[in-house]
């Protein structure tokens, strides 16, 4: 790394959160519904939330989220399996934000990735939450080995008494949003197109922990991020961010990945805010935006280049963030 090394309601927004079919109210709905694993809630996602509780509104339903707990692959395709873009509790926050009411998070198990699309809809969408309209994304899967599309959602919607929509994807610079193409983004450390695809800054949330002190030693405190927080960490680097402490935003320079100076600890995050030398953050949570990327990680030979290259950094995130 450059640097140092070292009943469920969901906040003010009223999200109603339930995790198995059993614990849904009776009587809940009618309901307007959208389904999707929802692990960035991107653009594409946004628009479905939108129209939603836009339809909810008109039509007198309750806006409803049905995602899982965790993405299918780790249970089926364990070999494949990525780290998730969001935590359980910025996605809760983040589906909150967008109005909707209740949030359905299945535990994706062996007994739901059999069932048949017939199955699916039966028992979650029709017998669980009383839908009348479902809104998928185009190329929407779901059922036994993804046999289900949004044709036989249709039919079944019709069986069954509930309108079925399709939204069309969303494009950003020419390309196709999707949780996918933001992973490889936020791989390649291009946060600036990241947050383009968001519709919001991408951000990483902990408790702030005791490292090492290296930074403090030489001029430069940060604040060290635990390894259990919320969020995909970007390419090992430096960026130029936002910390948030308490509600209040202070201008940050964020460094990602191992100490390769120091060699002291495994892959972290660490933020380090301007102009504050005498701030504690410890034992508090906090949110750091990445804003933009200002170089990737690299080993230093010794302190004192150490400490020129961390000048030019500052400068660089100073000059990023418009200050």
């Amino acid at each position: 790394m450059g640097w140092f090394g070292s009943e469920k309601l969901r906040g003010r927004f009223s999200l109603q959160i339930l995790t198995s079919l059993s614990e849904i109210p009776k009587g809940i709905g009618p309901s307007a519904i959208t389904i999707g694993k929802f692990d960035c809630i991107h653009l594409g996602h946004q628009a479905l939330f939108a129209e939603v509780v836009d339809a909810a509104a008109n039509q007198n339903l309750t806006p409803t989220v049905v995602t899982f707990d965790r993405h299918p692959d780790h249970l089926l395709r364990p070999e494949r399996a990525k780290l998730p873009i969001l935590g359980p509790g910025q996605k809760a926050d983040l589906i909150a934000g967008f109005g909707i009411s209740t949030m359905l998070q299945l535990e994706f198990n062996q007994e739901l990735a059999y069932l048949t699309p017939e199955q699916f809809v039966k028992q979650i969408l029709v017998d669980g939450l009383n839908a009348k309209l479902v809104l998928v994304g185009e190329g929407f899967r779901f059922g036994n080995q993804g046999s289900g599309n949004f044709g036989s959602l249709k039919a079944l919607g019709d069986q069954h008494g509930f309108e079925v929509i399709e939204l069309k994807r969303v494009h950003v610079d020419g390309e196709v949003v999707s949780t996918t193409l933001v992973r490889e983004l936020l791989d390649l450390g291009n946060v600036k197109l990241v947050n383009k695809m968001l519709g919001r800054v991408h951000e990483v949330s902990g408790m702030v922990e005791h490292g090492l002190k290296i930074g403090r030693k030489i001029g430069f405190p940060t604040a060290n991020i635990a390894r259990d927080a919320e969020g995909y960490l970007p390419l090992d680097g430096v960026y130029a961010g936002w910390l948030i402490s308490e509600g209040v935003r202070y201008p940050a320079a964020h460094s990602v990945g191992i100490n390769e100076t120091f060699q002291a600890v495994p892959r972290l995050v660490e933020s380090h805010v301007l102009d504050e030398t005498e701030l504690d953050l410890y034992d508090k949570v906090v949110s750091l935006e990445f804003v933009d990327f200002v170089r990737p990680a690299a080993k230093f030979d010794g302190v004192e280049a150490l400490v020129t290259q961390i000048n030019l950094d500052l400068d660089v995130v100073r000059n990023q963030l418009g200050l």
